[in-house]
């Protein structure tokens, strides 16, 4: 368990990784790799993307005898993609045993459960070096309780938790996750709303004459030209709050996280009234 996924995936990287070593991650993946690995004092190694996602053959190729750990982000954070489960099995029989996969699920409850959908849980008897980090943040709707965990082999597990804080998920956090995974009607409800939100966000760029990134996540990632950064404060100064993600590689995009019919709508007509008054 964790504070969070955040704390798990770092706990990941104190146990298994160390100065010198080689921490693998995408391009527009999400931003906590990098980080843990600078931590720690390792060496991350940054795979080029392919169509904004996961290239993982390339991925696989990039593994040296330095190799401690790789990041697998499904769905991705915060360009939406996802890699199907041929695809991950294939990548893990590429990737040699002594090396660690984190496959970090905290999206994956709003996949759409496809034949191919990817279920790392499912993975593990066959993977020993499997990690899966998943998270009640999400569409659990808990994000301010922090609760995150990871599923793994019981001996990566005894590791995890000689490090890790004790008792960094507090009592009401855990009474609080242990229900809410009893509310199925909840979840589908949570996942409902989130489709149609995706599908009037994408409408509302097509009438705008947007690109964006098809997601399969929360959030959606639109191109707003290359002012990205004006359209974010002009949004701001109308009290939507969206993310930059120049930070990720991504200087014409912004991160839209999906609302309510409601919001979205309002979002849409702010970002109109945006693009309009700066001629984007």
């Amino acid at each position: 368990m964790g504070n969070g996924s955040n704390d798990v995936l770092e706990v990941i990287a104190r146990c298994f990784a160390a100065p010198g070593a080689e921490v693998i991650y995408s391009q527009h993946a999400f931003a906590v790799y990098p980080l843990v690995t600078l931590a720690i004092g390792a060496r991350g190694v940054e795979v080029p993307a392919r169509n904004w996602g996961h290239d993982l053959a390339a991925m696989a190729d990039a593994v040296t005898d330095q190799t401690r750990l790789i990041f697998v982000a499904n769905p991705n954070n915060p360009t939406g993609t996802v890699e199907g489960e041929k695809a991950i099995r294939t990548f893990l029989e590429r990737v040699p045993r002594r090396v660690l996969v984190v496959l970090d699920e905290a999206y994956c409850e709003y996949l759409a459960g496809d034949d191919d959908d990817t279920d790392g849980i499912g993975l593990l008897r066959e993977y020993p070096n499997l990690i899966v980090t998943r998270t009640f943040s999400k569409a659990w709707g808990l994000a301010a309780l922090r609760v995150g965990y990871a599923v793994s082999s019981p001996s990566i597990a005894d590791i995890l938790n000689r490090v890790r804080q004790p008792f960094n998920v507090d009592t009401v956090a855990q009474a609080a996750a242990t229900a809410v995974l009893g509310d199925k009607e909840y979840l589908e409800r949570s996942r409902e709303v989130n489709r149609k939100g995706l599908a009037q966000l994408e409408a509302g760029f097509s009438d705008l004459g947007l690109d964006w990134i098809p997601s399969a996540g929360n959030f959606i990632a639109v191109d707003v030209g290359d002012n990205a950064q004006d359209v974010f404060e002009g949004l701001l100064q109308q009290g939507i709050i969206v993310r930059p993600v120049a930070g990720y590689g991504m200087p014409r995009h912004l991160r839209v996280t999906v609302g309510l019919p409601e919001e979205n709508e309002r979002f849409l007509d702010a970002l109109k009234w945006t693009l309009g008054r700066r001629g984007a």
